[in-house]
């Protein structure tokens, strides 16, 4: 890991340490855990988008695979929620590892379109099996309990919540220094000097494809949990594209634009809750100048212009 990515680390943390102090009120507080969660996300996302250079439109649906885990293996057949996490990480795992081979043949808008398909078909089918998942009005799930202990405040969640976001960018941090992140980077680069120099380009797009597709199902469940419901539109093609704008406005094959990328579409909203009607005018025009004046995203643009490395 990097001397910068380590203090970055190391910030991140004493900041999380710090936060459940300082918010006010519940309102802030449920926020909070709602950034961390979409943080983590877009952590996995980024590194199939930012550092492999493979678009994924439709992996809201994976998110949507892992909550209605979480939601109908306890309801319908009494499984505990721990064991219904971890089924829906491996269903999830395999439906993308299934799909990646062909999908992955694609690039460029034809790529997209097939991730997008695939969302799609993934929120038909849980629109479509009302008798297991409540249909488009969804379903109520169980509460999470880990050793007896029941996750019910919002305090419980939001040190689970932090936990795992620390991890997660750990992790991340010392995949991408690893000769795994460094052949993904390859990879983005040019996938046929890539190959030329020994790279199994196949085999990294499947492994890191099905990597983001476990992390967000992972976070579905999270979700799930905490909101205690969950509908399809969890897995609706929006949902995806807000959480590819994530990774574009915070910018793409930087872990910590990630984080930043989450904060600003997940609190941006609520901040221009105010303007009553306009608030989707405004949000566009901030994006729109993002993506003008900040092309490569928030943080690279940054780092570039202080001459740090993410």
């Amino acid at each position: 890991m990097q001397k910068s990515s380590a203090i970055g680390l190391g910030l991140l943390v004493a900041v999380l340490l710090v936060l459940p102090w300082v918010v006010p009120n519940s309102y802030y507080m449920d926020l909070v855990i709602r950034i961390g969660i979409n943080a983590i996300i877009v952590i996995g996302l980024n590194l199939l988008i930012g550092f492999a250079g493979q678009i994924s439109m439709g992996h809201a649906g994976f998110l949507g695979i892992g909550a209605y885990a979480s939601a109908v293996l306890p309801t319908h057949f009494a499984w505990h929620p721990l064991l219904a996490m971890a089924a829906g990480a491996a269903f999830t795992a395999l439906i993308a590892g299934l799909v990646a081979r062909p999908i992955f043949k694609l690039k460029g808008n034809y790529l997209a379109m097939a991730t997008l398909g695939l969302g799609i078909i993934i929120n038909i089918v849980l629109r479509n099996e009302a008798q297991w998942t409540g249909g488009p009005d969804g379903m109520a799930v169980p509460a999470m309990s880990v050793f007896g202990f029941e996750l019910s405040s919002d305090k419980h969640w939001y040190w689970v919540v932090a936990a795992m976001l620390a991890f997660s960018v750990w992790a991340s941090l010392n995949m991408i220094d690893s000769p795994f992140g460094r052949a993904l980077r390859a990879l983005h680069g040019s996938e046929v000097a890539s190959q030329v120099v020994g790279v199994n380009i196949v085999r990294y797009k499947v492994t890191i494809f099905v990597m983001s597709a476990a992390f967000a199902s992972i976070m579905g469940s999270i979700t799930a949990h905490y909101m205690a419901f969950v509908t399809p539109n969890f897995a609706d093609f929006f949902h995806s594209v807000e959480l590819v704008t994530m990774v574009v406005v915070g910018g793409m094959a930087s872990v910590f634009g990630s984080i930043i990328g989450a904060v600003l579409l997940t609190a941006l909203p609520q901040a221009l809750a105010t303007f009553e009607g306009w608030e989707t005018v405004v949000f566009g025009a901030v994006l729109m100048l993002c993506m003008i004046f900040l092309p490569k995203g928030l943080v690279p643009t940054l780092a570039a212009k202080f001459g740090k490395g993410d």
